[in-house]
């Protein structure tokens, strides 16, 4: 009997996959305890459309991460600092001061967890990578200015 998995099954397959399962162990087993739906028609159908969807909205994903990659490089942005007598840093500019000055200097909302960078100790520019999406990384420059 062919079956849609609807969850990963260990030594059976993924969710979403057709396979070809016993008719007992459909019937008594994956079928009542929700693991799978027989492959109807109308089942397969629906599942081609659900994944039709996902595919369409990842897309959307990408392409929205791709345009916010592009305002992120656009232009560098300015962190002003105090310093001691010879340039050094009070401590240094973290991921949290990054993303708070991303949202203060150009709007844009990004979670310090997505900025890879580790902290700046030196006046001078800087360039930070933040991960956006899988397959999407910005660099965007920072000036860290005395202040």
């Amino acid at each position: 009997m062919k079956v849609i998995l609807l969850t990963d099954i260990k030594g059976v397959g993924k969710k979403d996959q057709t396979i070809n399962a016993s008719d007992g162990y459909a019937k008594n087993f994956l079928i009542p305890k929700k693991f799978a739906v027989e492959a109807t028609p109308a089942n397969v159908k629906k599942l081609e459309k659900q994944k039709a969807d996902e595919a369409a909205q990842a897309q959307a994903e990408l392409e929205a991460a791709q345009a916010l990659a592009a305002q992120l490089e656009a232009q560098p942005i300015t962190i002003n600092v105090k310093t001691g007598g010879n340039g050094k840093l009070f401590g240094a500019v973290t991921n949290k001061e990054i993303s708070a000055e991303l949202k203060a200097q150009r709007n844009i909302d990004v979670d310090k967890k997505k900025i890879i960078a580790e902290p700046i100790k030196t006046l001078g520019e800087e360039e930070v990578s933040v991960k956006l999406h899988t397959n999407v990384t910005a660099k965007v420059k920072v000036i860290i200015a005395e202040g």
